[in-house]
């Protein structure tokens, strides 16, 4: 019920907010927050970071992934043309099937034009892997 006060000849109610449970309110607040912020221990989260590979990759096959979907593996001295079926078996010949560990050390690296459509590059992805490729990459260039 507002204060009422008289003045005079007439009766008037004081129209003001009484701000002191206010500010207690707010002064418990603060005290509850200060006593507990040291307590909060910060959460550590270990994200991936790139270029940490344990070994640096022995030999780089590339796939080229043409704009009429034609394929070309690349290795440092050749490029032949190959087709989807034949992949796998190009790869295999390339990384050296006698050594399975210079072949499990051997990144496959996928370039694609960019006006290949994507599920191109998905059926080479999934070409390799079934393959037994264990390290298989996306070639990224910069737009400058």
């Amino acid at each position: 019920m507002p204060a009422v006060a008289s003045r005079g000849r007439g009766r008037r109610t004081i129209n003001e907010i009484n701000m002191v449970p206010f500010i207690d309110v707010m002064l418990v607040l603060l005290i509850i927050f200060m006593v507990t912020a040291p307590l909060i221990t910060p959460s550590l989260i270990d994200l991936p970071s790139v270029g940490k590979a344990s070994r640096q990759p022995d030999k780089i096959i590339q796939v080229i992934v043409n704009k009429d979907d034609s394929l070309q593996v690349k290795t440092d001295d050749a490029t032949a043309p190959t087709t989807l079926t034949g992949l796998a078996a190009d790869i295999k010949r390339v990384q050296g099937a006698k050594d399975s560990a210079a072949a499990a050390n051997t990144a496959v690296v996928i370039s694609a034009d960019k006006n290949v459509k994507y599920e191109s590059v998905v059926k080479v992805m999934d070409i390799l892997q079934r393959a037994g490729v264990q390290r298989v990459g996306l070639s990224v260039q910069l737009a400058n």
